[in-house]
């Protein structure tokens, strides 16, 4: 593909010579694309030619299709037109262009080339969702190599997983969950995974991520999808109605009972959600735990059991595990329970979906005949910069009552809620080492330290996600207590 009037080049032309039979009966020949099973499609965007050049050749020697953008705006133009797999870019045309390509483009791997050696200028680059950096002057092309290499198996581990990109829509999310971090397409994909499995799910996660959304997506992938999904807030309900409103009544069971079926009963063929289920009294648990081995139950003042299908969906904060240990939960029970579990991760640790939320909120909460059309990016950088304890419920929150009385055409900071404190993430460490590498390792042998070797907050310290600082452990051969690690791969995704 040669020279374009945008401005763009792209790499060697791939492609075969096929025959066509016209109607005149002639010949005509036709150059076929054919596909690029090892390499992928790079976009290369800088101010310095022979920077994109270097990269060029290096990449298309490697087997990668590759499309040059000296040019700001003919950079962002190829974004929407693209089938893109990875972007390096340079910095030098600042570090919004980075925000632009992750807003525009959330699927498409990003690395980052920076001349600027500071841990702030990494770290920044990785809470923006960089999937890697390379320094100038780029004196190893191995290393070019490797990281795009490593940025496009992780585009395909995750970006080319059927059905993502449409639960990443942030306008139309697909049933309703938003993400394009590293924590929740694990979500995605586990529910996707769970769309021909009939197994009970146990959704752990802090208060506000989301659990019940989770939850219906389960539902609504599922051959259940078309039966009833009952949901029951077990923190909610008093002792003394659990047990009717779980397994329903008979008639006249007791003072004023008229007879309801009960949840069960009535999810029956569909699924069952049990929120907050640690707050279930022990009695209750061991009539539910008879129910899920049998598959029957027996109302409250019936005679005989009824069969019910139900697949249940058990959702808490607290550690059931703990709970075990300490006799306030049945083993047999959370063994039931347990069989598929899937780790919702606390907004505070991926930062990096907070822009998708907000557009996803804005449009939800829009008055009609409103006009605003979205948020500065200052405000945008003071909600990526809050601590979030209430996780997504909050973030909502103050989106919806935010646009109460916003004017304009883009919610500003001024919009945001005066009464609302912002808590900001911790700054990282400013000693500055030799290299990239060593800049990176410092921040987060540093971060471990200050921790105490605890990942969760090493990563808020950095002001990441905990699976991003998993995965730069691994790179670095380090545990979360710092150590280096011998041999195997690094520590799992947590």
């Amino acid at each position: 593909m040669g020279a374009s009037s945008s401005g763009i080049k792209g790499g060697r032309n791939r492609t075969d010579t096929g025959v066509m039979a016209t109607p005149g009966g002639r010949q005509q020949r036709l150059a076929v694309e054919r596909p690029l099973p090892a390499g992928g499609r790079v976009l290369l965007v800088g101010q310095n030619p022979l920077l994109l050049h270097a990269l060029q050749r290096i990449l298309e020697a490697d087997g990668h299709e590759t499309l040059l953008c000296e040019m700001r705006r003919e950079a962002c133009a190829e974004l929407g037109r693209a089938n893109l797999d990875v972007a390096v870019l340079d910095l030098d045309l600042g570090l919004d262009l980075l925000e632009t390509v992750k807003r525009e483009r959330p699927d498409v791997e990003i690395v980052a080339i920076t001349g600027s050696a500071s841990i702030e200028g990494a770290v920044q680059c990785m809470r923006l969702g960089a999937f890697d950096y390379l320094a100038q002057p780029l004196v190893d092309p191995q290393r070019v190599r490797n990281c795009v290499r490593s940025a496009l198996a992780q585009r395909r581990r995750f970006g080319h997983t059927p059905g993502l990109g449409e639960a990443l829509e942030p306008a139309e999310p697909r049933f309703g969950l938003v993400g394009r971090s590293t924590g929740m397409l694990r979500v995605l994909r586990t529910v996707q995974a769970l769309g021909d499995n009939e197994s009970h799910v146990l959704l752990q996660g802090e208060s506000g991520t989301g659990k019940e959304i989770v939850a219906k997506a389960i539902h609504a992938s599922s051959r259940r999808r078309s039966a009833s999904f009952a949901p029951v807030d077990c923190a909610a309900l008093p002792e003394g109605i659990v047990e009717s409103e779980l397994f329903g009544h008979e008639r006249g069971a007791f003072t004023g009972a008229l007879g309801a079926p009960g949840l069960l009963r009535a999810a029956h063929g569909g699924s069952l959600f049990l929120d907050e289920i640690g707050e279930m009294p022990l009695r209750i648990q061991a009539k539910l735990l008879r129910a899920l081995q049998e598959k029957r139950i027996r109302p409250v003042g019936a005679a005989r059991s009824q069969a019910v299908d139900v697949r249940v969906i058990a959702a808490t904060h607290r550690d059931l595990k703990a709970m075990v240990a300490e006799g306030s939960f049945r083993a047999d029970l959370f063994y039931r329970l347990d069989v598929v579990r899937i780790e919702i991760p606390p907004l505070r640790e991926r930062p990096e979906d907070i822009p998708l939320l907000v557009q996803h909120f804005l449009a939800k909460h829009a008055r009609r005949g409103a006009r605003m059309r979205g948020i500065e990016s200052a405000a945008l950088q003071t909600l990526m910069e809050a601590d979030w304890p209430g996780n997504v419920r909050e973030l909502e929150n103050v989106v919806e009552s935010s646009l109460a009385l916003a004017h304009g055409a883009q919610l500003r900071v001024a919009d945001l809620p005066r009464a609302r404190r912002l808590r900001a993430l911790p700054t990282a460490p400013t000693e500055i080492p030799l290299s990239l590498a060593a800049y990176e390792r410092c921040a987060l042998e540093r971060a471990l330290v200050e921790a105490g070797g605890d990942a969760s907050e090493a990563a808020q310290r950095l002001g990441v996600a905990r699976s991003t600082l998993y995965r730069k452990l691994s790179r670095h051969g380090l545990h979360p207590s710092g150590t280096r690690s011998e041999g195997a791969g690094g520590p799992g995704s947590g």
